[in-house]
């Protein structure tokens, strides 16, 4: 099954897990397996909330497969098959399916979203199994690995820079403009962060100062806002703007804001990647 779908490639992720019948009769007494998912943002200050929701606050919950007994075969039926005397089927449906489904689109779709996958199975004796009733042995214990629920969230890799590029920063505050070549590093132990190793973009060299004033910044889906500084002389703090800064990588132009508050500068810098 998938682990995560990516924001800037909906187009063409899908969810598929491969689904083994075990039981007394090596699979024989299953019936049907029935596929929903819903849908999940978490909402600041408030938590996930499932999207969209039903009247009554009961979340929207939707089916969208159904496994029969014909779409499980044995390892001796299917050489592409791993060696199993169980039953085995496939699942498969694309992010497009999936929201359609749902009724939404993927412009309805944000970062950090995640879809909720659940599996319930039902044997011909009428017993059904889910993510509800499993045992833990079941969830995950030596022999099994089934949590009859699957989350994907939607992620945005952020690949900003590498270590050998070169960008060229001009930056714009009070002070006026100023030009440096600059790198853009990615911060350590963060996926997202990235350091700007002069963010002043030769402001503070022009006085005599160190030529490494650096900010970090977050790259959340191409949105681009502060983190802290890093290594600096001055007191570098949240810029004085709302709106975030921006990523393009069509023509690698990272645009980011930053403040200076002991010398009450706002300076707005502009880095394209040679």
């Amino acid at each position: 099954q998938n682990i995560n779908w990516n924001f800037f490639d909906l187009q063409s992720a899908e969810f598929s897990v491969e689904v083994e019948a075990v039981d007394a009769e090596e699979g024989e007494t299953l019936e049907t397996v029935e596929i929903f998912v819903r849908h999940r943002r978490l909402i600041p200050g408030v938590g996930f909330e499932f999207i969209p929701a039903a009247s009554g606050g009961q979340v929207n919950q939707v089916q969208i497969g159904t496994m029969t007994r014909a779409d499980f075969q044995k390892a001796t039926e299917n050489p592409n098959h791993p060696t199993t005397r169980y039953l085995r089927g496939t699942f498969r449906i694309s992010a497009a399916q999936v929201v359609q489904a749902l009724g939404v689109t993927f412009a309805d779709l944000a970062g950090g979203d995640a879809f909720e996958f659940r599996l319930r199975a039902t044997d011909r004796f009428g017993r059904v199994f889910s993510d509800t009733n499993r045992s833990p042995d079941v969830q995950g214990g030596f022999f099994y690995r089934s949590p009859f629920r699957y989350d994907v969230p939607i992620v945005c890799p952020s690949n900003i820079s590498t270590a050998d590029d070169v960008w060229d920063a001009t930056s714009t505050s009070r002070f006026g403009t100023f030009s440096a070549e600059v790198t853009v590093r990615r911060a350590p132990n963060s996926d997202f962060n990235w350091i700007i190793s002069d963010v002043s973009a030769g402001l503070y060299a022009s006085f005599g100062f160190s030529t490494t004033q650096e900010g970090i910044f977050n790259d959340l889906c191409r949105q681009i806002t502060w983190v802290g500084p890093g290594s600096t002389q001055f007191g570098l703090v949240p810029p004085n703007v709302e709106e975030p800064g921006t990523w393009d990588p069509d023509t690698g132009t990272l645009t980011v804001f930053w403040r200076d508050n002991g010398n009450n500068i706002d300076g707005t810098t502009v880095l394209v990647k040679r």
